[in-house]
């Protein structure tokens, strides 16, 4: 045996923006198709007999008809509010007060931190995500459990230690030089360690006082390369109270900016309630927005803006939002993300919705080049999608007419029965007990 190895199956290849062109064909679709990995990476797509030809030798993995994709990314997630998710009627200001903080609290302890990374990762895996960006708690802890259990796992993972210096209880937050000093150590033992990056992240500016911001502002200067992640206008009362705490600042988005916390590789979960000067200040400076789609519906925060925001050119991503979003699933997200666009007159594409929990956020994270799509060089983290995997979408997806027809059942209607296999760096994973 070589160490090739040939994954038969439908393959989707995005090599264009379905935002910036005709979404279809954004994307090359071969009904029977291969993928040829090799030493942790892609090293060809194309044809099935084409590649069976050419790599006789291979190991050869025949998924039928089953879609070899890029695993999902997620950009924006709780890791530690794994244990809380789909807890009833709260909005935001109470829903932290409620069930985040009363749950992050328990990370200070190094063994609950790990419990919870395991139980988290088993999750999104089962789901078909192979990358996540993620916060953790206040607490050094949660974010080296995280790393550790990415790292054994091999993972392509981010993450970062949430810092908040006020309006949050006792033993939940830090002050402005603690969390320069914790981030800062935690990002020179991890980033890049692997397949691990660190990000800078303030949780949102009604927790973290000027002073806070400043220096995670001038961490993040200092290390050029490196994401910053935080919360921007996800609910309205949220912005009156930042509009209170911040007298002199133009807007919210303003609060980042003064401290330098905007620019290329910023990451700003929401942005839903955006002034004209935000969304143009957004996208001058490269800024990434991430939308969760179904945290907006869950907690009530409002409906972002994607068909407006892409036609004017922001950098947009999509997450789970996990545990104030409802599902671990990049499925089910896509699906609201759908449901919210219709909401606001546009039905998504198929390949845009694809598109965004794939190739999309790979390039809002900068990672275009190693993770998201199929393509020689990139990191072979794998799924196999079972396009027939219930009995409503199988009947539904019968009917299709080509490949967006026989995918779009499963975006709205599949869970993790639809995830056949995953693989992480070229090695399949095995299938979750029970």
């Amino acid at each position: 045996m070589n160490g090739q190895k040939l994954i038969l199956g439908q393959t989707l290849a995005f090599h264009a923006d379905p935002f910036a062109e005709e979404p279809a064909a954004a994307a090359r679709h071969e009904r029977r198709g291969a993928v040829l990995v090799a030493g942790g990476r892609i090293a060809a797509v194309g044809p099935a007999e084409a590649l069976r030809a050419a790599h006789p030798a291979a190991e050869v993995e025949d998924l039928g008809a089953a879609l070899i994709s890029p695993g999902f990314v997620d950009a924006h997630v709780h890791y530690a509010q794994t244990a809380i998710i789909a807890s009833w009627g709260k909005r935001l200001i109470d829903w932290l007060n409620l069930y985040t903080f009363p749950e992050e609290l328990r990370f200070a302890d190094p063994a609950h931190a790990a419990a919870i990374a395991a139980r988290y990762f088993d999750l999104t895996l089962a789901h078909g995500t192979t990358s996540v960006v993620s916060y953790g708690t206040v607490h050094p802890e949660s974010v080296e459990a995280f790393f550790a259990e990415a790292a054994r796992r091999n993972l392509r993972a981010f993450a970062g230690k949430t810092c908040m210096d006020r309006n949050a209880p006792e033993g939940l937050t830090d002050t402005p030089q603690s969390a320069y000093d914790d981030s800062k150590r935690l990002l020179d033992r991890w980033h890049g360690v692997g397949r691990l990056s660190y990000v800078v992240t303030p949780r949102f500016a009604p927790t973290s006082s000027r002073e806070q911001l400043a220096a995670l502002g001038a961490l993040w200067a200092e290390r050029p390369g490196t994401l910053m992640q935080t919360h921007l206008s996800e609910q309205t009362d949220e912005v009156a109270w930042v509009a209170a705490l911040f007298p002199e600042a133009r807007d919210y988005l303003d609060t980042y900016e003064a401290a330098g916390l905007l620019g290329p590789g910023a990451l700003f979960g929401h942005a839903i309630h955006l002034t004209e000067r935000e969304r143009a200040r957004l996208r001058e400076t490269g800024a990434g927005l991430v939308h969760c789609p179904t945290s907006n519906t869950f907690i009530g925060s409002g409906l972002f803006d994607l068909p407006g925001l892409a036609a004017a050119g922001q950098r947009i991503g999509l997450a789970t939002d996990t545990g104030g979003g409802s599902s671990f699933s990049m499925l089910r997200t896509m699906a609201a993300a759908y449901e919210i666009a219709q909401l606001r007159g546009t039905a998504l594409h198929p390949a845009q919705l694809w598109w965004l929990a794939t190739a999309g956020n790979a390039r809002l994270l900068g990672m275009a080049d190693r993770i998201g799509t199929l393509a020689p060089g990139i990191e072979a983290d794998l799924i196999a999608v079972d396009l027939a995997s219930t009995p409503a979408i199988a009947q539904r997806a019968a009917r299709a007419g080509d490949i967006w027809e026989a995918l779009f059942p499963t975006i709205m209607m599949g869970d993790d029965r639809a995830i056949a296999a995953v693989w992480i760096a070229g090695e399949r994973l095995p299938r979750p007990a029970g």
